[in-house]
């Protein structure tokens, strides 16, 4: 800012005082307000930002400095979650003989109370990883829908690998199903070929609305980086499908992934049972929030509904419309809660405190901790700040193994001992923690486990273990780099 001093002492001495005022003004309001209900390593970001350029930390903190949503949309949100728990009063019997340990109860409690949705027996789980296998499956059900298919997706494009499952849905509108659709508008509208996806959706009679629009214009404004990042599509309330899969091509319609190869790696799953009429009261609350229509009296969640299989499951919705921040408190318990082993594939691994902590401490305790991610991630400064951990990581004992580049492993997922797994949209960063809208599902039972241990078996043989004397003798260019996004992480 030495460039300012000319200009400061051309000024007046009384114009000189004030803007000395105002600098030291903002600085002293900075440190009584950022920390209030902040995390030390963000509110010390937003600070050292404040401190060091008062003018531009202070428009940027304004600008990103909250995660919540307005007060209408936060309204919304607790009319549904309170709709959700009167609804579904008495449903955690149907699984209170279920054989699992008592930790795993536990945490069904815990996401209940954060969420409103209750743990449900009877399901079927079946994963796919095959990204063009999932969109076939989603696809094939959306034909046989009778009465109504609710998709949503953070990314959503109509091309060559996903228009399959749109003619899917057109045919399904002309039969007279109802088709209601969800995605993110500054997550799609920032891929190519947005408006044909957009003047597609127009004229196809889908009924579709924008999650999280930014138009000021239209009173439409808030935090500019909030998202909606779930994936979910429910046929009829009997069938659910969630991961981590978006709706466009595996290149996400870019020349230079065309170009060296690079694809996404996803894993989606396919419900049905009960856990179905979860994922669409999660569609249904995002639904209420952006068009204003009210699903409820369409959501069945009661004992009577069918129970086609053995598999105990859950929904965690997580996001700032709850300010409790679901999806970290559950990762943790059961990082904390697990006896003999943890796997965790998770595309962008920045953790806050507490979930290093319960990570490095499983490890130490004895836990065999395992965490997948990409060799080199499609976002650089993410990539950096999540690269700045592995040397502490792999200190207390965890192994780390790095997906060979230029396929981005994208998918989310956790498995712990041979009782329990976590799939979903969540990442395990500060993002999806405050900012993102996410959707997980708890499935429990060593039959789902062994099914993801396939895929976390396949993983590791394509996979590069990190040695952690050869990260030591890394460059100190690139150490540098992982320290300066790491801080910048923090900034939310």
């Amino acid at each position: 800012m030495e460039w300012l001093v000319p200009y400061v002492e051309a000024l007046p001495n009384w114009a000189q005082y004030a803007l000395l005022a105002l600098d030291y003004g903002i600085r002293i309001a900075a440190i009584g307000i950022i920390p209030g209900r902040r995390r030390p390593t963000a509110a010390m970001a937003w600070l050292l930002a404040i401190f060091f350029i008062p003018l531009v930390g202070l428009a940027l903190f304004l600008l990103i400095g909250t995660n919540k949503l307005n007060e209408k949309r936060t309204k919304k949100q607790q009319q549904v979650t309170k709709h959700i728990m009167a609804e579904s009063e008495g449903f955690e019997e149907n699984w209170s003989e279920v054989d699992a340990p008592e930790w795993v109860h536990k945490a069904a409690g815990l996401n209940r109370n954060l969420s409103g949705l209750p743990g449900v027996d009877g399901n079927t789980v079946r994963l796919h990883a095959d990204y063009h296998d999932a969109l076939a499956a989603m696809a094939a059900d959306v034909r046989a829908a009778k009465s109504t298919v609710s998709v949503e997706f953070y990314i959503l494009s109509v091309d060559s690998t996903t228009e399959d499952f749109f003619a899917a849905l057109t045919e399904a509108v002309e039969r007279g199903v109802t088709v209601r659709l969800l995605y993110d508008h500054i997550g799609s509208a920032r891929v190519n070929g947005y408006r044909q996806t957009k003047k597609f959706l127009t004229e196809s009679g889908i009924q579709f609305r924008r999650m999280l629009p930014i138009n000021p214009f239209r009173n439409e404004w808030r935090r500019p980086d909030l998202r909606n990042h779930r994936k979910i599509v429910v046929i009829d309330q009997e069938i659910a499908y969630s991961g981590s899969l978006n709706m466009i091509e595996p290149e996400y319609r870019k020349k230079k992934n065309h170009t060296i190869g690079r694809q996404w790696v996803e894993v989606m799953a396919r419900f049905e049972g009960p856990i179905a009429a979860e994922h669409l009261a999660v569609f249904a609350t995002d639904w209420y929030i952006e068009s204003g229509e009210s699903l409820s009296d369409a959501l069945k969640l009661h004992s009577e509904m069918s129970r086609p299989g053995h598999v105990t499951c859950q929904v965690v919705p997580s996001g700032p419309g709850f300010h409790t921040e679901n999806n970290l408190r559950f990762f943790n318990m059961l990082f904390y809660a697990a006896k003999e082993r943890i796997s965790v594939t998770s595309p962008y691994f920045v953790p806050d405190d507490s979930l290093l902590t319960a990570m490095t401490t499983a490890a130490l305790r004895g836990v065999d901790v395992e965490l997948f991610v990409s060799e080199k991630g499609d976002q650089f400064m993410v990539d950096h700040a999540q690269r700045s951990y592995y040397e502490e990581l792999m200190e207390a004992g965890v192994k780390i193994y790095r997906y060979p580049k230029p396929y981005v492993l994208h998918a989310k997922h956790i498995t712990v001992d041979d009782t329990l797994a976590v799939i979903g949209s969540s990442n395990m960063d500060q993002r999806s923690f405050s900012l993102n809208a996410e959707v997980s599902v708890m499935m429990i039972g060593s039959e789902i486990v062994e099914q993801m241990r396939v895929i976390e078996d396949r993983y590791r043989s394509l996979s590069k273990p990190l040695d952690l004397e050869e990260w030591r003798a890394r460059p100190r260019i690139g150490r540098f780099m992982d320290n300066v996004c790491r801080l910048t992480s923090g900034l939310q």
